[in-house]
């Protein structure tokens, strides 16, 4: 289970559910604590998100705003583009201590692209990095490349 933050008062609160034969994400909007709405997704193989739960915390705002001032609108929605307000902190942080791993292996190409990886797979989680299926066959320089794209990308 995961919550984002939206503001003081309103939270979404995601969770996945095993179903029958397949997956699905439930989302539900709590204001104060207490549940306002909730919607579910329902999914046969993935999804295809830029972080878990997108997709189903979009439609929880779709389905929400006859029940959500402007102000709150806009920051659900600022809450739902940045992965979450709670996310982007912890994303930053990740980005920096990978990050490191260019000064504590300095002079040591793969063991600093070592590093950041494993620290981007802990940081992030399954869920939230895969590497390409063919990552083993790239040439140090090419990991480099993209392991600092991805950090960049954290950082912002």
């Amino acid at each position: 289970m995961e919550s984002f933050k939206i503001n003081k008062n309103l939270e979404a609160v995601c969770e996945w559910k095993k179903t029958r034969v397949a997956f699905k994400h439930v989302a539900t909007l709590l204001r104060d604590g207490r549940e306002v709405i909730d919607v579910k997704i329902n999914y046969l193989n993935r999804t295809w998100e830029r972080y878990t739960y997108e997709s189903v915390l979009y439609k929880l705002m779709e389905k929400s705003k006859p029940l959500l001032s402007g102000d709150e609108i806009v920051k659900f929605k600022t809450a739902i583009v940045n992965g979450g307000e709670r996310d982007m902190a912890d994303l930053k942080a990740v980005a920096m201590v990978a990050a490191f791993g260019s000064v504590i292996q300095a002079g040591n190409q793969k063991a600093a692209n070592d590093w950041k990886a494993r620290i981007l797979k802990a940081g992030l989680g399954s869920s939230g990095l895969s590497m390409p299926e063919d990552w083993d066959t790239l040439d140090e320089a090419t990991k480099e490349a993209r392991l600092n794209g991805a950090l960049t990308q954290l950082s912002k």
